[in-house]
């Protein structure tokens, strides 16, 4: 990965979106045309926001990339078994009729989908590749954005809304320019709707509504942000690409197992709360440990334990915590005064079974900030859209099936129904991989898998703010 002086010029550019800076004042980035592999669809940039051609009809010399748009439903890899659940004619001329004004929900449950295409998030690429995207999203910003879809809509609508939506999609590369044009909803536009929804993370549903219409409308400036921020963030990392590695991309609240550069599993996530964020970690993973006992952080216990025991005083019995002193000799709660804070001057231990915080697994990945993956009792969240809940930690749905793949080739036929035997006897196991596995555990906003698609979540962390880059950036310097 190149170096952090090279981000800081590369980052003042979306700074300057960000701050207000007069549009017409900026200067597009005409960057080096993108790896080989990489074979995007060449758009030529219009002087308003409107269609952008097709590879038929792109033949003038100034060009930027569009994402290369994939069949929203590829030949999908062998998955964890956690997997979330018109008319033609664009020309015609449609009979105008009064519409119904479908209006912008928030996102219902099951509307945010697991990806199931085989591109990791993270590859060898990814960094060159986002900020080509970051460079052709601003040239977008340069001509103008694109229009707002006012109203929600769905296979079967007609009129101007329809015409609106065709145009929008056209500008990012979602639907071809031959069909940039139309009141009527046609296959065409089902497909390019669903094609824009599996960009974002969203259910393939082809309903503009909801989260679909909320994502649809942010502005352009705010994606080439997106783009910009996550290239800074990546720009420096030195990741151990190998033939297996694991990817958590926190704002998709996913984890990817990879093999062969393709995604073998991907399992949904919880990953951490706005206070409790998680953090952008580079390591391996080196065990899996069976009926893991949890070692509390003493942020949670000035910050929870101890108001709960001063309401509750048998709440660290009825949850099987226990308190050791330095020597690790178990020490009575009722003998703590916990009108003070002296309690974390102890180790608290919670008891490992199926009660435990951590559930009956965790993989361990040592790192300096003391975070794993790992099970929990609190299976139900797995099902939210919103998964931003834990404490720092990640908690991965279909774990056991993670860590059979993580242990294969490990000595002693470690699959899952092993590891859930052994489990049942309660006993501590810790389970060496026969070899260390790469993990990262990244915050990418905007980035551009290695099949060429642009892909977006959202910033639930603030991350992408003209301020967070600047502080980011400063820190990087005061580093070199």
């Amino acid at each position: 990965m190149r170096g952090v002086r090279g981000c800081f010029g590369f980052i003042a550019g979306f700074q300057l979106l960000s701050m207000g800076v007069a549009l017409s004042q900026v200067q597009p980035n005409y960057l080096a045309p993108l790896p080989q592999q990489f074979t995007p669809r060449p758009a030529v940039i219009p002087a308003a926001p409107v269609a952008v051609p097709s590879p038929a009809q792109a033949t003038a010399p100034a060009q930027v990339f569009a994402p290369r748009v994939a069949d929203p439903n590829p030949a999908q890899p062998a998955l964890s078994e956690t997997t979330p659940g018109g008319a033609t004619g664009a020309a015609a001329t449609p009979v105008k009729k009064p519409k119904p004004k479908v209006a912008a929900a928030p996102p219902k449950p099951g509307e945010t989908a697991l990806p199931t295409d085989p591109a990791p998030t993270f590859a060898p690429d990814t960094y060159s590749f986002t900020l080509v995207a970051a460079d052709r999203y601003t040239n977008i910003v340069l001509a103008g954005g694109w229009p707002e879809v006012v109203n929600g809509l769905k296979p079967g609508s007609r009129g101007p809304d329809v015409a609106t939506l065709r145009q929008r999609l056209s500008i990012e590369g979602d639907l071809d320019t031959g069909f940039s044009f139309g009141e009527a909803w046609d296959e065409n536009l089902t497909t390019a709707v669903k094609r824009f929804q599996r960009r974002m993370g969203l259910r393939q549903t082809a309903i503009v509504t909801g989260a679909t219409l909320k994502a649809m409308n942010v502005p352009a400036d705010v994606r080439a942000r997106q783009l910009g921020a996550s290239a800074q963030r990546i720009e420096s990392i030195n990741f151990p690409f190998g033939e297996r590695y694991v990817v958590v991309n926190i704002p998709s609240a996913v984890v990817e197992a990879v093999e062969g550069d393709r995604v073998v599993h991907r399992y949904v996530a919880v990953v951490g709360d706005v206070k409790h964020r998680s953090p952008e970690v580079v390591t391996r993973i080196q065990a899996v440990n069976l009926n893991p006992t949890w070692t509390l952080p003493t942020s949670i216990i000035k910050n929870e334990i101890i108001p709960k025991m001063r309401k509750d005083p048998g709440y660290l019995g009825r949850t099987k915590i226990r308190m050791l002193d330095s020597s690790g000799q178990e020490v009575n709660p009722a003998s703590i005064d916990w009108s003070t804070n002296r309690a974390v001057n102890y180790t608290l231990r919670q008891d490992s079974g199926n009660a435990n915080a951590l559930g009956n697994i965790r993989i361990n990945m040592p790192n300096s900030d003391s975070v794993y993956m790992h099970d929990t009792p609190s299976k139900r969240f797995f099902g939210s859209d919103y998964r931003f809940l834990s404490h720092g930690c990640v908690r991965v749905a279909g774990v056991f099936d993670f860590a059979q793949w993580l242990l294969e080739g490990t000595n002693g036929s470690w699959d899952k129904a092993a590891m859930l035997a052994k489990v049942a006897t309660k006993e501590r196991t810790d389970i060496r991989l026969a070899r260390p596995v790469p993990v990262i555990w990244t915050y990418m906003t905007g980035w551009v898998s290695p099949d060429g698609i642009v892909h977006f979540r959202n910033d639930v962390y603030d991350y992408d703010t003209q301020s967070a880059m600047q502080a980011r950036a400063e820190r990087a310097i005061a580093r070199r």
